[in-house]
């Protein structure tokens, strides 16, 4: 009984493998009968093209407290003269300034009945310098550490990274996208002994621009603007009429 065992695993192997190969064959021939009695061919197209961002925003924060408003607006504004003569020294020119934001510092005080009540105990005030460039090697340089030890208050944003050169890029790569699909329907179409005739229509999908390497899409589209170096994808779903 022991000896029949391994007879019988062969047998139900080999029937297995009679089995896969009749289906691949099935599934072929199907495809084939598909394109042999189709009139279009539809299928998608893609390209991707590396890029460099142009285009870089740096954003910087710095506040001051005081008992009086008055006091503290004298205080922002010599910060704002340090934050000035620190861009311009690093070659910076091109920053703007927010307007002031003010806010009431509140301290609790309890009253001589017992109630615990809220006052105002001072101002906080607080600007954003901003700067757009170009240069982004010169930006990613700026150190501001000597403005916090001047003993301001200065903190700064992640830099945002942005290809300006996007809609001129996207011209150029639906076409290749396009070139891309009629490459792969006419792989497809030889099959069925048919040949391409032309271009019927085509829908473009969603734009991409994600970091360098990175796998993640989205069914919206990604516009990443957090890396310096990106990759712009483009997708094209193209229909062909067959002869």
């Amino acid at each position: 009984m022991n000896s029949s065992r391994p007879q019988l695993f062969g047998m139900l192997a080999g029937l297995f493998l009679a089995a896969g190969l009749i289906l691949s064959a099935m599934l072929a021939t199907s495809a084939w009968v598909k394109i042999k009695n189709s009139q279009f061919i539809t299928v998608k197209g893609s390209t991707h093209k590396n890029i460099e961002s142009d285009l870089e925003i740096w954003q910087g924060n710095y506040s001051v407290e005081a008992a009086a408003l008055l006091e503290a607006q004298h205080l922002l504004r010599a910060d704002r003269g340090r934050v000035e003569q620190f861009l311009i020294g690093n070659g910076i020119t091109n920053f703007v300034f927010a307007p002031i934001t003010i806010e009431e510092v509140k301290a609790s005080l309890k009253d001589a009945t017992g109630w615990v009540r809220q006052r105002t105990a001072g101002y906080r005030l607080s600007q954003i310098v901003r700067v757009e460039s170009g240069d982004l090697d010169r930006l990613d340089r700026l150190d501001t550490a000597p403005l916090v030890e001047q003993g301001m208050i200065f903190t700064t944003e992640p830099p945002q990274f942005l290809y300006t050169r996007a809609g001129e890029a996207k011209v150029e790569m639906l076409a290749d996208a396009t070139r891309d699909a009629r490459a792969r329907a006419e792989q497809i179409a030889t099959q069925g002994d048919r040949t391409i005739a032309s271009l019927h229509d085509a829908d473009m999908g969603v734009f991409q621009i994600t970091p360098r390497h990175a796998t993640r899409t989205s069914w919206e589209g990604e516009s990443d603007t957090a890396s310096r170096w990106k990759t712009i994808t483009a997708v094209v779903t193209a229909t062909f009429l067959l002869k």
